[in-house]
């Protein structure tokens, strides 16, 4: 049976803990955030409100967690590596933290942080080699590895992973070329976006958004 727990280490906030779970004391979760099947949550782990962390999910020390973030099924979250606010992180995808492993050679020191920015999703099996950003809203996807840093909105796919287009805050494909200059509207939203100097920005939210964030 699946105890929900207040956490007197957590801020005093609730959290939903399966009861084969373990969340070490120290660990700081927000509220509403749940804990799956055979999870481990480390000690010095910083994770937000409104989290979903799957079955078999390790959550390291050094980790730091935003709000509304997904972690699906059998992703460890190692030492070194944040994620922003809104992350979704695909089942079984791979993040490192050292960037040459040897068993005999101790590289605790050598860790390389990783940031992965609001919005972005990295689709299942992809691997984030150690050491990179990746940028807001990009997408990464299914078993691609990402070596270098991903510009925000870009899409990524293949090993190693380049960039095939760019994606819209809804997870559409956007109708604009990689280099040069361009406009266009998410096919969901309407929100409109503009390449410039190999960027892609927000331009505007579409006229429905803007009334549904002053209700």
């Amino acid at each position: 049976m699946a105890n929900v727990l207040a956490c007197p280490w957590c801020f005093d906030m609730s959290y939903w803990k399966h009861e084969s779970a373990i969340v070490d004391e120290g660990a700081q979760l927000g509220e509403g955030t749940k804990v799956w099947h055979f999870a481990h949550v480390s000690p010095g782990a910083h994770i937000g409100a409104g989290c979903a962390l799957g079955q078999g999910v390790y959550v390291g020390n050094d980790v730091s967690i935003g709000n509304n973030v997904r972690v699906q099924n059998n992703v460890s979250v190692y030492d070194a590596v944040t994620l922003e606010d809104d992350v979704f992180c695909g089942p079984s995808m791979v993040f490192t933290n050292v960037y040459n492993p040897r068993a005999a050679v101790a590289r605790k020191n050598e860790y390389r942080r990783t940031l992965v920015r609001q919005g972005a999703t990295l689709g299942a099996n992809c691997t984030i080699v150690c050491g990179v950003t990746i940028g807001a809203y990009a997408f990464v996807g299914a078993g691609a590895v990402v070596q270098k840093d991903v510009k925000d909105f870009a899409l990524m796919v293949g090993v190693p992973a380049r960039q095939i287009g760019w994606m819209s805050r809804f997870g559409e494909r956007l109708k604009l070329p990689l280099q040069g200059e361009g406009e266009d509207l998410c096919p969901h939203t309407g929100d409109r976006y503009r390449l410039q100097d190999g960027q892609v920005a927000l331009l505007a939210k579409s006229e429905e958004q803007e009334q549904g964030s002053q209700a």
